[in-house]
């Protein structure tokens, strides 16, 4: 082979192997996405799971908020329905909304708040809520890493190829901006 027959295998295998790795870090991107995706609806689940079974608890002592524990009730039959993120989101959304009206009757109560059943209920939606919001905090920073890496050139070449796209943010539902009215 000449000098230049070299000189240009090398380049095509200097590209071929650039290219297998973009297309391998795009892959792990990707999986990053979803890995962080899948953590955030575990920490939906553990709302789902826990807040109704304590909520049931404090039921007992206040029968005012009924309408509340039917929102709650429904907000979990539809998340554990939901078959794409967005159905996912719509009942996290309405599932905080819920809460938020759940917290407006309890603050209405003074008795409620004396109960320890209310106190393990606030500690639990505290930090339940807490785990929520860094988990949808780490799925977007993963996210804007995954598209900003797909749009960067030279790699947006491989991930345009390759039919890697563009992934969503998750954004609060509008709704979520105000406080929740309770009336009775």
């Amino acid at each position: 082979m000449k000098k230049t027959g070299w000189i240009i295998l090398g380049i095509l295998v200097f590209i071929g192997f650039w290219a297998a790795g973009a297309y391998n870090r795009l892959i792990s991107a990707n999986e990053s996405v979803d890995t962080q995706w899948a953590q955030v609806q575990t920490s939906y689940q553990r709302r789902f799971d826990l807040i109704p079974n304590l909520v049931e608890t404090v039921k007992g002592i206040s029968e005012q908020e009924q309408e509340v524990f039917g929102m709650i009730a429904e907000a979990r039959t539809r998340y554990s329905g939901a078959t794409t993120v967005d159905e996912q989101v719509d009942a996290t959304n309405q599932m905080e909304t819920a809460l938020g009206r759940l917290l407006v009757v309890m603050e209405n109560y003074p008795e409620l708040k004396s109960s320890e059943s209310y106190q393990t209920l606030m500690a639990q939606l505290e930090g339940t809520e807490n785990r929520i919001n860094v988990e949808r905090s780490r799925y977007n920073d993963v996210v804007k890493t995954y598209n900003l890496s797909i749009k960067r050139l030279p790699t947006s070449l491989i991930a345009g190829l390759m039919g890697f796209s563009e992934r969503e943010y998750y954004e609060a539902d509008a709704a979520a901006q105000q406080a929740p009215a309770v009336q009775f």
